[in-house]
């Protein structure tokens, strides 16, 4: 696929994504696919973008895969971070929608791009630049930030820094508009060095910044992409309250601000967002992320859904999953048909995975009746 250097304009829209989702519908895939999510047409599974080396070959992998996934109707959802494969997936990404718009196939409105940023990064073209010299060079020379700006693993979320990376991102995927963007593992990077008012301000610093570029145009929404931070116990350092994060947000851009999406890892192993209460609320309740996400109309797009292939070798007893062909399809349907899900991210370049895992487009989610059966069949496999 070639690529030549044209930025796209538009976010994700109403009518861009019921398009998409009428074109996926023609080509096999069921209505209840498609999730309404303010008031967007997004698939319930999104495509993710992290694992792969720095060679031609992933290049071309992760390219044909976004390329297809797309072009069949099974996903309007790509997550990437500016970090990923040292922007060599953002750049992939690019590519990618370049030949999706130049061949007609889509506009720049019917998908719902996702990066992060927080993390340092080289940039994987550049072979020779490691990523110390990459620091060095583009942003401890000139200024732009400080040594103390960096946390032990490697994390900025000064605004100088972050406004740089937002641009990058653009730049790398060739679009002028980014629909989502999430500063990146930013508690799980500071919780250690800094004391959580100290973190309060910085998070705030980079809501503002956020609220400038979508003043700007920039980017329509903003989000936190977790580890484990909300779904720690309540009496932890590393826990954060989603609760707090809203009021910052709040407190940042007033009511209509942009902050509207959190990401974390769930799967039938890394179950808490679901299962675990630890989220304060206004009432004296303790609710799951997902009920306290729900209340605060805060999405939430879930990582891993595969553990990264260790559960592809799970053994399931008699559930509503039977009808899937394949494990990873199962896996798939458990995590998209979780209440308060929008949708999980699955990564994937190979051609016969891709194509897998595109086909859960086919099939509904289960129902809620169904979902609470197949919860009793876990319950009772973990026994």
């Amino acid at each position: 696929m070639s690529f030549h250097r044209k930025f796209y304009s538009g976010f994700a829209t109403p009518k861009g994504t019921t398009e998409y989702m009428d074109f996926a519908i023609k080509k096999g895939a069921n209505r209840s696919h498609f999730r309404n999510i303010e008031n967007l047409k997004i698939s319930s599974v999104g495509m993710g973008t992290y694992l792969g080396n720095l060679s031609a070959q992933d290049d071309d992998d992760l390219e044909k895969s976004l390329y297809y996934s797309v072009k069949e109707g099974g996903i309007n959802v790509i997550d990437t971070s500016i970090n990923y494969r040292s922007m060599l997936s953002e750049k992939c990404i690019g590519r990618a929608i370049n030949s999706l718009i130049e061949e007609e196939v889509i506009e720049r409105e019917s998908v719902f791009i996702c990066t992060k940023n927080g993390y340092v990064t080289n940039d994987g073209d550049l072979s020779k630049i490691d990523i110390d010299s990459y620091l060095q060079l583009m942003f401890l020379n000139n200024d732009t930030i400080s040594r103390s700006d960096l946390s032990p693993s490697y994390h900025i979320m000064n605004p100088n820094y972050i406004s740089k990376c937002i641009d990058k991102s653009l730049c790398n995927m060739g679009i002028n508009t980014i629909d989502l963007i999430y500063i990146h593992n930013s508690f799980e990077s500071w919780h250690n060095t800094v004391d959580r008012s100290t973190y309060y301000e910085m998070l705030s610093r980079v809501f503002q910044l956020y609220e400038d570029f979508r003043q700007k145009g920039k980017i329509n929404f903003y989000g936190m992409a977790t580890w484990n931070c909300f779904t720690s116990k309540e009496n932890r350092k590393d826990y954060l309250s989603l609760k707090d994060v809203v009021d910052i947000a709040n407190d940042v851009g007033g009511s209509r601000n942009g902050f509207k999406f959190v990401q974390l890892p769930f799967n039938m192993y890394l179950n808490e967002p679901w299962t675990f209460r630890n989220q304060p609320t206004e009432t004296a309740n303790k609710l799951t992320l997902l009920e306290a996400a729900q209340k605060y109309g805060i999405h939430v797009f879930t990582s891993v859904p595969l553990y990264q292939g260790k559960l592809l070798q799970t053994e399931l007893d008699k559930s509503p999953l039977d009808s899937l062909p394949t494990m990873s399809l199962k896996l798939l349907q458990f995590a998209r048909s979780t209440p308060g899900i929008a949708a999980p991210l699955i990564g994937q370049k190979k051609s016969n995975h891709t194509k897998e895992n595109t086909l859960i487009s086919k099939y509904p989610p289960l129902n809620e009746f169904e979902y609470h059966t197949l919860m009793n069949v876990l319950s009772k496999s973990d026994k």
